[in-house]
């Protein structure tokens, strides 16, 4: 099992300011932390549908890489994006699942399935082209950027441990001003 801010981090080594990093809660605070940007995507609402505003912009935005920073919980609610990114196939969207078998952000509620479920075999029952997972992070460290250098569409299963502590501070998450930024970078680049 990996430390997920230091799984982040390796992503965000590999992150240009012309991508579009949509990071859900618990995740989304490591990475307001490592990675401030305006094309951080913050505004996905309710849990599960991070993967289906990914596929949104992927489609809408070709000329941008959009990784998703999703949760396990969260995929969970959305199993059917899978199905829908694979038959869009954009080859820009890259999903990253950190599953730790908890909804941390819901008070630490183990995830249905923990342990059972492999994300990489619904993604490729889905249609997914790749998958990938990664449990060490010297050998997430050493494939990232390779992965980010393929065609998408890639789902990528990282199993993390639960994160730090964070204030949970969903007014920052959900901000008018976050989706301003958002919203005047995209429409100047």
């Amino acid at each position: 099992m990996m430390d997920r801010k230091k799984t982040l981090a390796a992503i965000a080594r590999h992150v240009t300011d012309a991508d579009i990093v949509l990071p859900v809660y618990s995740s989304a605070f490591d990475w307001l932390d490592i990675r401030p940007n305006p094309l951080n995507y913050l505004s996905h609402g309710a849990m599960g549908l991070a993967s289906s505003h990914a596929l949104g912009l992927a489609l809408g935005r070709p000329d941008k890489r959009v990784i998703v920073l999703d949760g396990d919980g969260s995929l969970l609610m959305n199993l059917g994006t899978l199905v829908s990114t694979a038959e869009a196939a954009p080859n820009n969207l890259f999903h990253f699942v950190c599953e730790n078998g908890t909804y941390e952000t819901n008070g630490a509620v183990p995830v249905p399935g923990t342990g059972r479920v492999s994300f990489t075999a619904l993604a490729c029952a889905a249609g997914y082209p790749r998958t990938y997972e990664f449990d060490t992070l010297e050998e997430w460290e050493h494939a990232v950027k390779r992965i980010l250098n393929e065609d998408g569409p890639i789902l990528v299963d990282l199993k993390v441990i639960p994160g730090a502590d964070y204030p949970e501070d969903f007014a920052r998450l959900y901000s008018v001003e976050s989706r301003e930024a958002l919203r005047r970078r995209l429409q100047s680049s």
